[in-house]
């Protein structure tokens, strides 16, 4: 981040990653929505973009590169965001995404730091997108859970930062997406910089209709490393499937806003947000007990 004189903040994030989805359109599109969010989650908006993208020689045809183009373009588009340029290289395998520049103003800035106990935790997408990507790659998905993951993933994190820009300042005390480090992973960043424990209610988490049967054969090598990462500082109790937890532990690729906020506002949280997107009450802070989260 960059304060210039006047009140405004710049950021600048960046992000790309291989194809998760077999549509070159929609690949584009979540690298898009992917992009964004960092912008979001820390209460910006977004507006210039940078393409970045590597392309094997032999391959892909213009087709299908032009398709991944276009469909990152149209979330820009969606977003308010102008492409400015880009830069393409030669690589063994496809990778695509933006170097994304935002502005937030300086008094409102949301950080993953500041969680303070009692503050109710809100969630505004549900997991999964990791097991049904695997999913996708071995032909182990069915076509309805695939439609609600991208549904999910090209969805742009807009409209809940919109909702939030809404809340008083003062009582929105975190805010982080949900990426590649998974729910936990990004839960126990936010209770490590705040010096608190994030108690989170495994019933409650949402996670994408279907995505429960696809994860004995689904788990992805991301999620396995988030949890020897970060299991160490969990608590889990014995009521929390297997199952769910390795949900819990599951990289997002264009996730939802995890919100740390006063518990006042809840029915002011619900009205507002709910207005604009889905949103579940999953937990809340407590006083740190050595741990970093509780998954109870």
């Amino acid at each position: 981040m960059f304060r210039w004189d006047g009140g405004i903040t710049l950021v600048q994030t960046v992000d790309f990653f291989t194809p998760i989805v077999d549509d070159p359109y929609v690949y584009g599109e979540i690298a898009a929505a992917n992009a964004l969010s960092d912008v979001y989650a820390m209460g910006g908006q977004p507006i210039t973009a940078l393409a970045i993208a590597g392309f094997p020689k032999r391959g892909p045809g213009s087709e299908v590169i032009r398709a991944i183009f276009e469909g990152g373009l149209t979330k820009l588009h969606e977003a308010g965001v102008s492409l400015l340029g880009g830069h393409t290289v030669d690589d063994a395998e496809i990778k695509f995404g933006y170097a994304i520049t935002g502005v937030i103003d300086s008094g409102r800035i949301l950080l993953n730091k500041g969680a303070r106990p009692g503050d109710m935790l809100l969630l505004t997408k549900p997991l999964g997108t990791g097991v049904v990507g695997t999913a996708i790659k071995y032909g182990r998905a069915p076509k309805d859970v695939t439609t609600a993951a991208v549904r999910s993933m090209t969805s742009l994190n807009r409209g809940a930062a919109q909702a939030i820009h809404k809340f008083p300042s003062a009582q929105v005390h975190a805010c982080t997406d949900i990426t590649g480090y998974g729910l936990i992973g990004h839960a126990s960043e936010v209770a490590d910089v705040s010096g608190v424990t994030l108690c989170l209610d495994g019933r409650s988490v949402p996670v994408i209709d279907g995505v429960l049967e696809l994860v004995e054969r689904n788990q992805t090598g991301g999620g396995e490393a988030n949890k020897k990462h970060f299991g160490e500082r969990v608590e889990v109790s014995s009521k929390i499937s297997a199952d769910v937890m390795a949900l819990l532990y599951d990289p997002q690729t264009s996730g939802g806003l995890l919100v740390a906020v006063d518990p006042s506002l809840e029915e002011m949280a619900f009205r507002v947000l709910g207005e604009r997107e889905p949103v579940w009450r999953i937990g809340e802070v407590m006083a740190s007990d050595g741990s970093l989260v509780r998954v109870v």
